[in-house]
C-alpha cells in the first residue's frame, strides 16, 4: 500500500485551519500545528490519525528542534497569523513587530528549514493569504503590509524553487471566531451570512493540491458571492 503524503498544517486548533485539515484528512497523513497541545485536543479527537504538532512559530529555536526529524513534507500550509488590526495614527511599533513577525519572518523561517523536507517529496507550499495582501483598506495598514509582504515571498520562493509548488490563496472575509472579534471592534452586528465559510475556503485549498502537476496553480483569489 502506498503510503499517504504527508501534509503539515499551521494554526490547525480551530477554524479555518481545522477546516483545512478535515478537508485534508482522508487523503494526507497530517502533522497538525499550534502553539500548544491542549488546543489541539478537540481537532486530535476528531482526527484521531493526525499527529499534533505543537510549537510557539515565532521561538525560532524551537522551531528548529519540532522541524529537524521531519525528513519529506509533500504539503506545507501556511494558515497561522494574526490580525492586530488599527489605524496608522494609532497604531504602535510593537503592533508593527507583532504583525509581521507572526505573517511573515515566522513563516519565512518554517519554510526555510522544511526546504530539504519539501524538495525530498517535490511538495507544494500553501500560503493563506487574504484580499488585504491584493488591497490595503484604511485601518488595516499593519495586517496589509504583512500580508503584501507574504505575497512576495511566494513569489521569491516560486522562482527560487522550481522543483515546489507555490500558491498564494487571498480568500475574502471568513466566518471565523476572529471575524467575529474584528466585526466586534468595527462597532457593527454580526452577520454569518457575509461571508466565506472555512469549509468553503478548505476546498479551495485542496482543489489546489489535488491541481494535476502539469499546472501550477499560483494564485487563488476568492471571494463571498455577490459581494
Amino acid at each position: 500500500m502506498t503510503a499517504k503524503p504527508v501534509a503539515l498544517v499551521t494554526g490547525a486548533a480551530r477554524g479555518l485551519g481545522a477546516a483545512i485539515a478535515r478537508e485534508l484528512a482522508p487523503t494526507h497523513r497530517l502533522l497538525l500545528g499550534a502553539r500548544s497541545l491542549p488546543s489541539l485536543t478537540d481537532v486530535l479527537a476528531e482526527i484521531p490519525d493526525a499527529t499534533g504538532w505543537p510549537v510557539e512559530l515565532t521561538d525560532y529555536a524551537a522551531v528548529a528542534a519540532a522541524t529537524a526529524p521531519i525528513e519529506r513534507l509533500d504539503v506545507l500550509v501556511h494558515n497561522a497569523g494574526i490580525a492586530d488590526i488599527d489605524t496608522v495614527e494609532n497604531s504602535t511599533v510593537d503592533q508593527w513587530r507583532r504583525t509581521l513577525e507572526a505573517n511573515l519572518i515566522a513563516v519565512a523561517e518554517l519554510t526555510r528549514l522544511l526546504l530539504p523536507a519539501l524538495r525530498a517529496a517535490n511538495g507544494h507550499v500553501l500560503l493563506i493569504n487574504s484580499g488585504a495582501g491584493l488591497r490595503a483598506h484604511p485601518g488595516w495598514a499593519s495586517y496589509a503590509a504583512s500580508k503584501f509582504g507574504l505575497r512576495a515571498f511566494g513569489d521569491s520562493l516560486r522562482q527560487e524553487e522550481p522543483l515546489l509548488r507555490v500558491t498564494s490563496i487571498h480568500p475574502g472575509r471568513i466566518d471565523t471566531d476572529m471575524q467575529r472579534e474584528l466585526v466586534a471592534g468595527e462597532g457593527r452586528e454580526y452577520d454569518p451570512a457575509e461571508f466565506l465559510t472555512p469549509a468553503t475556503v478548505a476546498r479551495t485549498v485542496r482543489t489546489a493540491i489535488e491541481t494535476p502537476r502539469d499546472a501550477h496553480p499560483t494564485e487563488l483569489v476568492i471571494r463571498p458571492y455577490g459581494r
